[in-house]
């Protein structure tokens, strides 16, 4: 499909490779780690692993030769997805948290509990839904509905 939306839901679309990467912003870099903190079987582990490695999202990184064992560590791709997994976790914040967050950010620069907001590039004024309108971009390679 020629979508980016698409394209990205091909590399993290799936359930366990988005736990993957929260673990991964969270700090987590081992094989044993991930296995232990989602519980997932090490197989589907290893499968998801290994798709985010060959996508570029993660690098392997050894750290012990004998027996081989690797760290997983976020490529440039997959801190691009910060926004992602961020704007994710706020929406469950806000609409499947009755009892509150299970986890607050905190910025390190003043300190303070913060929410990533969305703003426009140009202006900076913060943008929804409702703020913009969508148009064929130089990729495009057929109308979008409600431009024609």
């Amino acid at each position: 499909m020629h979508c980016s939306i698409a394209q990205c839901l091909e590399v993290v679309g799936e359930w366990w490779s988005m736990l993957i990467l929260r673990d991964a912003f969270l700090g987590v870099t081992r094989f044993d780690q991930f296995q232990e903190r989602l519980g997932i079987s090490r197989n589907v582990l290893n499968q998801r692993l290994a798709h985010l490695v060959d996508a570029g999202v993660l690098v392997k990184i050894p750290y012990n030769d004998h027996p081989p064992r690797h760290d997983y560590r976020l490529t440039d791709k997959g801190r691009d997805l910060w926004p992602v997994v961020t704007t994710m976790r706020q929406w469950g914040d806000k609409h499947a948290a009755p009892d509150g967050p299970p986890l607050q950010v905190t910025h390190k620069a003043c300190g303070e509990i913060s929410d990533a907001v969305l703003s426009c590039s140009a202006c900076g004024a913060p943008i929804g839904a409702r703020d913009v309108r969508a148009a064929p971009g130089p990729g495009a390679v057929e109308p979008l509905v409600g431009t024609a």
